[in-house]
């Protein structure tokens, strides 16, 4: 039993163990304390969640879900991008009823039963910290590699700042009484691992692991060999010659409509397409918006496209609107095969139109052989 973090504890804890994370506006004061009357804490461990959808967190930080039930939804949201956004510092609808049984199990840090009502049940929103995790929950939808280190890395960050092991981190359906199965799916791969499923006796043993070692430390890395030949780099940098409005609600892809440098043509055929497989590439697209309102999001993706078929998508990237005009810079890093082009998609999660004053795009390209 411990009292919950403050916003400087929980970002010192975050930065100690290497964890990447954004705070939302207004998280310091984002909680349902004052709404219920119900004061969080003390707190007793960590409740792991999966989003069982898409760009959640408008409706973790704000709307709620399905009108019923008010937001915040969580404490912290982890996206695909394994940059992990914190949404609230107070009571989070998340956890509901946790079952008795289980969340005894919680506080001897010993092994969870099968949750049972019959056991009684405990507000788990009262004494449980939770993280919404991105992921479709269909047990096809893949946890990245980012993201599935970032959620080890928060688990133990706040294990370690309360004096916790792992048997302090649980996930939903070890607690739930009304059946919840989250989280679940398939993992790309940690550390030296490759593909494997989620299941929350992994997770643990992976945040023992870490505990086991300063919050510094991370896990060695696996080195596959290269397999294809790499001619390049080729220099590609386009922008545009005048913002656009980008209304909100529905996914668009940025159309290039200057071209500084492009010396493979990947860009002449379409001015959404930057780049056209077999080939490698790293860079930037540097964005400026104007009129995203403070704390509201604009999420930036990569897809791959064979034609006129979308074929994957990639991690999400978050932009958070701040005063005076919003800036970031996006990573692009990805091998695309042959057959597929990649685009830049914008979705505006404001209520409004923004617009996307510029966009440049700066990357080096190797053709594969």
């Amino acid at each position: 039993m411990a009292n919950p973090m403050t916003p400087a504890q929980w970002r010192a804890a975050l930065k100690a163990e290497g964890v990447p994370f954004t705070e939302l506006d207004g998280w310091t004061a984002r909680g349902r304390d004052a709404a219920t009357g119900k004061i969080f804490g003390p707190v007793n461990g960590v409740l792991n969640h999966h989003t069982a959808g898409r760009d959640s967190l408008r409706a973790i930080a704000y709307d709620g879900q399905n009108g019923t039930l008010p937001p915040p939804l969580a404490h912290a949201y982890l996206p695909k991008s394994g940059r992990l956004v914190l949404v609230a510092d107070g009571r989070a609808n998340h956890a509901g009823l946790a079952a008795l049984n289980s969340f005894n199990a919680i506080l001897a840090e010993k092994a969870i039963p099968k949750p049972s009502k019959a056991s009684g049940t405990v507000d788990g929103n009262d004494r449980l910290y939770g993280i919404e995790t991105e992921n479709l929950g269909d047990g096809n939808d893949t946890y990245t590699r980012a993201q599935y280190d970032t959620w080890v890395r928060f688990n133990a960050a706040i294990c370690r700042h309360h004096g916790w092991t792992a048997g302090s981190a649980a996930g939903h359906l070890e607690t739930s009484v009304e059946g919840k199965i989250d989280p679940r799916g398939p993992v790309e791969g940690y550390g030296k691992r490759g593909r494997f499923a989620l299941t929350m006796k992994q997770l643990r043993a992976d945040i023992d692991e870490r505990l086991a070692h300063p919050a510094s430390w991370s896990p060695a890395q696996s080195t596959p060999q290269q397999e294809v030949t790499l001619t390049g780099p080729s220099y590609i940098n386009l922008g545009l010659t005048h913002g656009y409005q980008l209304a909100p609600g529905s996914w668009d892809e940025i159309g290039f409509t200057e071209e500084w440098s492009d010396e493979l043509g990947q860009h002449s055929t379409s001015g959404e397409v930057f780049a056209v497989g077999p080939v490698r590439f790293t860079g930037t697209l540097s964005l400026r918006l104007e009129g995203l309102p403070v704390g509201d999001v604009v999420q930036v993706r990569m897809s791959e496209w064979e034609g006129s078929t979308q074929k994957a998508l990639h991690p999400i990237h978050e932009v958070i609107g701040t005063e005076g005009g919003t800036y970031s810079v996006v990573p692009l890093l990805k091998r695309l095969p042959a057959g597929r082009s990649m685009r830049v998609r914008l979705l505006n999660l404001s209520a409004g139109g923004i617009e996307v004053a510029s966009a440049v795009l700066t990357a080096l390209i190797w053709k594969e052989s």
